[in-house]
C-alpha cells in the first residue's frame, strides 16, 4: 500500500465520490480511480461500495481508511517536530466550528494566540454539529467547536462548559419575569437554525418532551441571520448567550432564560479526535481556547 494510493483513498472516503476527491486533490478522476483499483487489488477485496450517487467504504475500506488516517497523523506529527527543531512554531491549524462561535473565536481566541505565534496560520470552516463532528473524526480539522454535540465514539472534549439555551427577544418584549418554558413561546414567530445543528436537535427534544411544535417564520444555517431577525423586530430566536454577547451587552437584545431542563443543561465543547496526538501548535491553541473563550467558561 503506497502512500499516494492511501492518500487518494482517504480523500475518496472523505469526499464521498471519486470525482469530488479528484477535485480536492487537483488531479484527474482517472488517476484517483487507478490508485483505488491498485489498492483494492493489493487488499484482495473491494474497499468501496459503488452507489448511485458516490461511494462508501466497505468494512475492509474503513480499516484501510483508519490506517491511512493514522499515517497522515504521524506524518503531520513528524513535520511538526522537524519545524520545532528549526526553531519556532510554523504550519497550519484547521478548525471547524459553529457559526455562533466565530466572533468569540476571533476576538478572544485567535487574536491573542496568533500574536504570540506569528508562524502559524489558520483555516476555519464553519458548519453545523454533524459537519463539525465529521470533520474532526475524519482528520479534516484538528479541533472543533460545537454546541451540545451528541456522543461520538471517535471524539473527546478537550474542554466543555455549560451554556444554557436562552430566548433572544427585542428589548421591548412584554415578558419581564423569570424563566419561561419553551412551550410558552411556541405561538411567537421564531427564527430557527436548520436541521443538522445542535441547537435544532435540542429544540426538537424539548418539543417532543412538551408535546408541542414550534412554527418557524425563518429557517437558516446562519447565526447572524437569527440575530438580525430579532433585531429587526420580527420575532424571537434561541441561542446561547455567548453567540449574541455584543448585542446583549449593548442592550439591543434581551435574553430570557428557558426552564426546560434539556435546554438549561446544554454545553459548549472543544473537540478533538480521541487517541490522536495533536501537533504542538494545535495542542497549544486548544489550551489557549479552553482558558480564554467565553463559550468555554461557565
Amino acid at each position: 500500500m503506497n502512500d499516494r494510493a492511501l492518500r487518494y483513498f482517504l480523500a475518496v472516503v472523505r469526499a464521498g465520490s471519486i470525482r469530488a476527491a479528484a477535485a480536492a486533490l487537483h488531479v484527474a478522476p482517472s488517476a484517483v480511480s487507478r490508485q483505488v483499483a491498485e489498492l483494492e487489488a493489493g487488499a484482495g477485496q473491494p474497499l468501496l461500495e459503488r452507489l448511485p450517487r458516490g461511494v462508501q467504504p466497505t468494512e475492509a475500506g474503513q480499516a484501510v481508511a483508519l490506517h491511512a488516517q493514522r499515517q497522515e497523523d504521524e506524518a503531520a506529527a513528524l513535520r511538526d517536530h522537524l519545524r520545532r527543531l528549526r526553531g519556532g512554531l510554523e504550519g497550519t491549524i484547521r478548525l471547524c466550528c459553529g457559526d455562533g462561535f466565530l466572533a468569540d473565536l476571533l476576538e478572544r481566541g485567535l487574536a491573542g494566540f496568533s500574536a504570540q505565534h506569528p508562524g502559524l496560520r489558520f483555516v476555519i470552516v464553519p458548519g453545523g454539529t454533524d459537519r463539525i463532528q465529521a470533520a474532526v473524526a475524519e482528520g479534516e480539522a484538528e479541533l472543533g467547536l460545537a454546541y451540545n454535540p451528541p456522543a461520538h465514539p471517535l471524539l473527546q472534549s478537550a474542554a466543555r462548559a455549560r451554556q444554557p439555551l436562552v430566548a433572544l427577544v427585542p428589548p421591548d418584549h412584554p415578558h419581564r419575569g423569570g424563566p419561561l418554558h419553551l412551550a410558552e413561546l411556541a405561538a411567537e414567530p421564531a427564527a430557527l437554525l436548520s436541521t443538522g445543528h445542535g441547537i435544532r436537535h435540542l429544540l426538537a427534544r424539548a418539543e417532543a418532551d412538551g408535546g408541542f411544535r414550534l412554527t418557524p417564520r425563518l429557517e437558516t444555517g446562519s447565526v447572524e441571520l437569527l440575530r438580525r431577525f430579532v433585531l429587526a423586530g420580527m420575532g424571537v430566536t434561541f441561542l446561547p448567550e455567548f453567540a449574541a454577547s455584543g448585542e446583549l451587552a449593548a442592550g439591543r437584545l434581551r435574553a430570557i432564560p428557558l426552564a426546560d431542563p434539556v435546554l438549561a443543561e446544554a454545553s459548549a465543547h472543544l473537540l478533538h479526535r480521541a487517541g490522536r496526538r495533536l501537533p504542538e501548535g494545535s495542542f497549544l491553541l486548544a489550551r489557549w481556547l479552553a482558558e480564554n473563550l467565553a463559550a468555554l467558561r461557565h
